[in-house]
């Protein structure tokens, strides 16, 4: 949606109308992450690594905590708060723990593709072994949960230069690995649509997610996301936020007591939308929202 200033009048910078008139758009975003068999996370717990060929056993049992009760936890403090969201999985997530899917879509939340395994990147494959992971991971998803992810967010946000290419081929909706955007939009693909390009909703990722404060003060979090949202709610109309969370950090009792202080600030402001990121995809095609450049965004007054 760019708009063409007219240079006679003071200059107004370009906004989105939100649903309803909302001031500002919240996503929930939660992650629900496994690595490969017998590999524990860079940010294990233990601040001592293992000998080198040791398995990093406390690791491997702490990054299963989000299948086991962490996706589990988030889900009920964003539903207490009457809000829904997205929870994106590795594949192997999902098979390690397949009620817990079923759990986050009777809860109706939206599930999403995160690769196969949290420490399988996408850059350094080639197309043909990108295209089968990610048509691998869709179909493990679509199995186990009964529906089809519509969005995807790779896991570390690491995408190649033909991601959104194989993302609208295989029919799906949103793409979450944008860094460079403020807002979420349309942005083409290479793929045809009866002669035009294929367009993918680029959905911004966050900024500030929860493991940033793995080993420092859990309010570090609330108070960063807190004078964000203020700050956007105030000075920036027609803003988005989105919110990370990792089930094996963030949904702890520790994390989920700052996302539960985060939501009920921000329920206390009218004019606020929380919806599924599927939800935004489809209003933001529905209007045809396309990348407004900085330079409308910010005019100089």
């Amino acid at each position: 949606m760019k708009r063409k200033q007219d240079r006679s009048k003071p200059a107004q910078p370009a906004t989105i109308a939100w649903p309803g008139g909302a001031r500002i758009v919240v996503a929930l975003t939660f992650l629900m992450e496994n690595w490969s068999e017998g590999t524990a996370p860079p940010y294990s717990p233990m601040t001592s690594p293992p000998k080198p060929g040791v398995p990093d056993r406390a690791g491997i049992q702490w990054s299963s905590y989000a299948g086991r009760a962490g996706i589990a936890r988030l889900i009920q403090v964003a539903r207490r708060h009457g809000m829904s969201g997205t929870v994106c999985i590795n594949a192997r997530s999902a098979e390690l723990f397949p009620d817990t899917v079923k759990h986050i879509l009777a809860a109706g939340f939206e599930v999403a593709g995160h690769n196969y395994a949290q420490d399988e990147v996408l850059p350094g494959l080639d197309e043909a072994q990108e295209q089968a992971l990610i048509a691998r991971c869709l179909g493990i998803l679509e199995q186990i949960g009964g529906v089809r992810p519509s969005g995807w967010l790779s896991s570390t946000i690491a995408t190649t230069e033909r991601t959104a290419d194989l993302l609208a081929r295989q029919g799906l909706l949103w793409h979450g690995d944008y860094n460079y955007l403020d807002l979420p939009c349309r942005v083409p693909t290479a793929v045809k649509d009866r002669g035009k390009p294929r367009t993918l909703v680029a959905i911004p990722h966050s900024d500030y997610a929860d493991n940033r404060v793995l080993r420092g003060a859990p309010d570090d979090w609330l108070r960063c996301h807190t004078d964000l949202f203020d700050y956007l709610y105030a000075n920036e109309p027609q803003s988005f936020l989105n919110i990370t969370m990792h089930g094996n950090f963030g949904g702890r009792p520790l994390m989920a007591a700052m996302l539960d202080r985060l939501l009920k600030h921000i329920k206390g402001h009218p004019g606020v939308w929380v919806p599924r990121h599927d939800e935004l995809a489809h209003w933001v095609n529905q209007h045809k929202i396309d990348p407004i450049e900085f330079i409308d965004r910010f005019p100089l007054v």
